[in-house]
């Protein structure tokens, strides 16, 4: 009877006690049964003709991307967005002889000119805004618009009620024009009128129009009120 207490194995037993071979089965079991299901579902994968996660990514790319490029504007043509602007003016039978006369160098070959270029007309090329200034207080004397036809230049606009000056701004013309009361210094007006234009129909029309009074508290007496007429 003390043989079958003993801890030695008899023959032919295993040295791996009872339940220590059985916990080593059930684990070998628990393994195969995982490499099984694995390649059941690669296989169900390659079945179903690729409808898994993996082919949703590039399809869900290909969305985004094609959103993204229905958002981007296509660029804007442009023939030169460095023109001659000295030269477009002097050659521009629309500009006032007077203009045309205080339009020279200022220092060497500078010339007291601003140059904007954007889309105002809906073209395909930018349209050009010129302000010419004169040299000693850089007041402006005339502001013109240039639209692209036909491989040159058009003037489509154009101001010469100094001191004036023309920008753009989220596509509409906003010329700037200086208001002096009497005894005004050139540097120091007393407002501004502000006037908004869009190209409607062939043409820059009048939006908006603003007045803006500035304060004369700091750097000098206050001029006289304005009389409203």
């Amino acid at each position: 009877m003390r043989g079958l207490s003993d801890d030695t194995p008899g023959p032919g037993l295993s040295s791996t006690p009872g339940p220590r071979r059985v916990r080593g089965s059930f684990e070998a079991a628990v393994a195969a049964m995982a490499v099984l299901a694995a390649l059941a579902l690669l296989v169900s994968g390659c079945a179903t003709g690729g409808t898994g996660a993996r082919d949703e990514g590039p399809a869900h790319s290909d969305s985004v991307a094609g959103v993204a490029e229905a958002k981007s504007p296509a660029p804007a043509a442009t023939v030169d967005d460095h023109v001659d602007a000295v030269k477009l003016v002097k050659d521009d039978p629309n500009v006032s002889a007077a203009v045309k006369h205080e339009l020279k160098p200022c220092v060497a070959d500078e010339y007291a000119v601003d140059v904007s270029y954007g889309e105002l007309t809906g073209g395909t090329v930018n349209d050009v805004v010129v302000n010419v200034m004169t040299c000693g207080d850089a007041v402006g004397i005339g502001s013109y618009v240039y639209r692209a036809t036909g491989g040159t230049y058009e003037n489509v606009f154009k101001t010469e009620e100094p001191p004036v000056y023309a920008e753009i701004d989220r596509g509409d013309l906003v010329v700037t024009k200086q208001v002096y009361e009497k005894g005004d210094p050139v540097s120091s007006p007393s407002g501004e009128n502000v006037i908004t234009y869009r190209w409607t129909s062939g043409r820059f029309v009048q939006e908006y129009s603003t007045h803006n009074e500035y304060s004369n508290a700091v750097g000098g007496d206050a001029s006289p009120a304005p009389s409203g007429n």
